[in-house]
């Protein structure tokens, strides 16, 4: 027997209310459940076709919008919608802000449970577009068509494509002509690595049949102007890697850092890959009040350099330290808070899992001539115990900036034995946060809240949280 298929019901005139997790907004269906819809805006009145039914909700698309919300606006990019990010491009920033301040304050309610204090506005970006310093694109040679395409009936010359992943489709990629979320020059770059490679034969991965050349693509622009490209090849052929990295150095100049991999396994990360130098150095410059960090092709940093600043800023704000502090930078990856907060504390100590991370904390220290810096690798909830603390000093700060996850439970308990007079507790998923700050309840108050905007036209938002002991 084949699978049953879901019965697709429309409703009609459904006024959407609110936007949901995810960046996909939510209205009611007339039997009470809640309808999860993309590309809408709270307050558009629409058809809707469902797509799926759950026991709780639907999962549908709008069909017709009725009435257009007043906080909807016009999109400026043609891959809105097939594309799957930006999801907020279509809403007012003010509103996007409204709804992610919202997110925040609702986890910390409803999961924490704890008492707040006011929260200080949330910081939103001054830039909205062109605001990334790293993006990732994948080649493919079948190509998503979008519905536009499929309709007109014309036969395409080829299917390559050099753009994003359709979301929740890994085989398939949307060809990007302008995206809006990093400055010029990577859309030139993307586009002319695309024509270069199509007019000389370059065969795009097919990632079904794990074949072809050209994998994926890497771009890293700094504030201070250099610019990463790596390409990532699925095997060595000297001849054409050769041929398209000399003609990218030869058309664009400005880059500053020119890499490659050739990787043959079953997924793309290069995390565990041989990085090689094909032209400039290894690594491209950033800049911070003065401070130098060395960005290599596997560091993560802060995708929003203009934000991090900012986010910086209010985290050493909250820290409040005087110079006499001994400061613990938890999660610290490459060591940039521990380094921007330095210079108003007596020592800090940083702590991360990752060892290259710890390596290019080292190397950023010295080239930033700060010596009250001390970074150790290791997994957090190991190496952040009763021995390290003997050995390193009881900390007065805490500053905690944890991945999506959140804190391990043995970490949140060795915080609350330690007791440090403050915590600062930075973090990209307030619903992780919430479920730490609950944890900790008891011994600390939370007495300063602020939300960053990272990422405008999404619905992403990062949390500032100043704990004191009470």
């Amino acid at each position: 027997m084949g699978r049953k298929r879901t019965e697709k019901i429309v409703f009609e005139n459904v006024k959407v209310l609110d936007a949901g997790a995810k960046g996909v907004s939510v209205a009611k269906a007339p039997d009470g459940k809640v309808i999860f819809i993309p590309n809408v805006v709270p307050g558009d009145v629409v058809d809707v076709q469902t797509m799926k039914k759950r026991k709780a909700y639907y999962e549908g698309k709008a069909t017709t919008i009725h009435e257009f919300s007043t906080d909807r606006v016009d999109v400026v990019c043609d891959h809105f919608g097939a594309c799957g990010g930006c999801k907020w491009q279509n809403m007012h920033y003010d509103k996007q802000l409204f709804y992610k301040n919202q997110e925040v304050y609702n986890n910390l309610k409803r999961i924490g449970k704890i008492e707040m204090p006011e929260f200080e506005p949330i910081l939103g970006s001054e830039k909205q577009f062109f605001y990334r310093n790293k993006m990732e694109f994948g080649f493919s040679n079948s190509r998503w068509m979008t519905d536009e395409e499929i309709k007109s009936g014309k036969e395409f010359e080829h299917k390559n494509a050099l753009g994003f992943h359709i979301p929740r489709m890994w085989d398939k990629i949307l060809d990007i002509e302008k995206c809006h979320l990093q400055q010029d020059p990577s859309n030139a770059i993307r586009n002319e690595i695309k024509e270069f490679a199509v007019a000389n034969g370059l065969e795009f991965f097919n990632p079904r049949a794990h074949e072809g050349l050209l994998r994926t693509l890497m771009i890293r622009t700094a504030s201070t102007g250099e610019i990463m490209v790596l390409i990532q090849f699925f095997k060595e052929d000297k001849e054409q890697r050769e041929l398209l990295l000399n003609f990218l150095a030869e058309r664009f100049p400005e880059i500053t850092s020119l890499l490659y991999v050739i990787n043959g396994k079953p997924n793309d990360t290069i995390y565990d890959q041989d990085i090689k130098l094909f032209k400039g150095r290894e690594y491209i410059l950033e800049e911070m009040e003065g401070l130098h960090f060395s960005i290599n092709a596997k560091s993560f940093y802060q995708t929003n350099s203009d934000q991090a600043y900012e986010l910086y800023k209010i985290t050493r704000e909250f820290a409040g330290l005087t110079g006499e502090e001994l400061v613990y930078d938890l999660y610290t990856g490459t060591g940039t808070i521990a380094q921007f907060v330095s210079k108003q504390a007596k020592k800090v100590i940083g702590v991360e899992a990752v060892p290259e991370a710890i390596a290019d904390a080292k190397e950023n220290a010295k080239r930033n001539s700060i010596t009250n810096c001390e970074f150790f690798v290791g997994d957090m909830k190991n190496v952040f115990n009763d021995d390290f603390i003997k050995t390193h000093g009881h900390p007065d700060v805490i500053i905690t900036d944890p991945p999506r996850d959140g804190m391990h439970k043995d970490v949140v308990a060795q915080i609350l034995k330690i007791a440090p007079k403050k915590v600062v507790y930075v973090s990209c998923n307030s619903a992780t946060q919430a479920r730490d700050l609950a944890l900790m309840d008891e011994m600390y108050k939370v007495v300063r809240v602020r939300p960053v905007d990272m990422f405008p036209q999404t619905h992403h938002v990062e949390n500032v949280v100043l704990l004191e002991k009470r």
